[in-house]
C-alpha cells in the first residue's frame, strides 16, 4: 500500500498495487486515508512518547484520550479501573477528571510497578483519587482485591492497558466485563498492533496475537455484549472514523 498526499492539488492518492484511488483531502475517505497513513508514522517516530499529564509521561495517543474523556463524562463512573500503570500518566489524567467532576475514583492494577513510579504516583496531588494494587491483572487474588474496593451498586468502567497479546486480553475481557454494568464499557487499548505490524518494536504475530482479535473473539462468545463506538457528540466535519491507536476497543454490556 503507498499512500500519497498531495496537498498541493488537495487529494489522497492510494496505490494498492495495479490499482489507484484518489480522494479529497476534504473528503471523509480522504482523511481516513491520510490518518491512516499519519498512525503508522506515529508509531514509526514513537510519537506517543512525548505527551505527558500534570507531570507524568501519558503513553497514548492524545485523541483517544480526549474521546475518552467524553465517555467519563458521559457515563459518570464511581471506578475506573485500568489494568496497566507504567508512569502512572493515565491514571492521573482519569484522577483528574474525577476531581473536576466531584466524584469518582480509579483503580491502577500492574503486575509490577516500579518503585519510582509508585514513589511519583503517590506524592501526587491527584493520589487521593487513586489506588494502586501489584499483580497479575488476570490472577483470582488481584481480581478480589478489586472487587474489595468496589461498593455495591458501584457504576465501573475498565481500561485494559496490560499485556496485548490476544489471550491475556481475552481472559482480562471474561473477568472484568463481569464488573460492569449494562451501558458501560470494557475498553480494550492499542488494537492497531494489526495496522502497523512490520514497523520497528512490532512481532511478526501482530495480524492476529492483539486486543482486536481478543475483542472480536469475546463478543463472538458472549452476546451480553457488543463492540460499539461511542457517538460523536460534536461534528461538524466531514470525519466519520476516529483517529486512533484504539480500533475496535469499545467492548459494551447490553444485558
Amino acid at each position: 500500500m503507498i499512500t500519497i498526499i498531495d496537498e498541493e492539488r488537495g487529494e489522497v492518492v492510494v496505490k494498492d498495487g495495479e490499482a489507484e484511488t484518489r480522494h479529497s483531502l476534504a473528503s471523509a475517505e480522504g482523511f481516513a486515508a491520510a490518518s491512516k497513513a499519519w498512525l503508522r508514522a506515529t508509531w514509526d517516530s514513537k510519537y506517543v512518547y512525548s505527551f505527558a499529564w500534570m507531570g507524568r509521561p501519558v503513553i497514548q495517543l492524545p485523541e483517544d484520550m480526549i474521546r475518552l474523556q467524553e465517555v467519563i463524562y458521559t457515563l459518570k463512573p464511581d471506578v475506573l479501573v485500568e489494568t496497566g500503570v507504567a508512569h502512572g500518566g493515565s491514571l492521573i489524567f482519569y484522577a483528574s477528571l474525577f476531581e473536576a467532576m466531584g466524584k469518582g475514583r480509579v483503580i491502577g492494577i500492574d503486575i509490577e510497578i516500579r518503585p519510582h513510579n509508585r514513589a511519583a504516583i503517590e506524592a501526587h496531588s491527584m493520589k487521593k483519587r487513586i489506588e494502586l494494587i501489584e499483580g497479575s491483572s488476570t490472577a483470582p487474588e488481584t481480581l478480589d482485591q478489586v472487587k474489595a474496593l468496589i461498593k455495591p451498586g458501584e457504576k465501573v468502567l475498565v481500561v485494559l492497558d496490560s499485556n496485548h497479546t490476544r489471550d491475556h486480553v481475552l481472559d482480562e475481557l471474561k473477568l472484568y466485563g463481569e464488573l460492569i454494568e449494562v451501558g458501560s464499557y470494557v475498553v480494550a487499548t492499542d488494537g492497531i498492533m494489526a495496522q502497523v505490524k512490520g514497523g520497528p518494536r512490532t512481532g511478526d504475530d501482530w495480524d492476529w496475537n492483539n486486543p482486536q482479535r481478543a475483542v472480536h473473539d469475546f463478543v463472538a462468545q458472549d452476546k451480553r455484549f457488543i463492540v460499539e463506538e461511542p457517538a460523536f457528540p460534536f461534528n461538524e466535519g466531514t470525519v466519520t472514523e476516529r483517529v486512533t491507536y484504539w480500533p475496535d476497543a469499545f467492548v459494551k454490556r447490553i444485558a
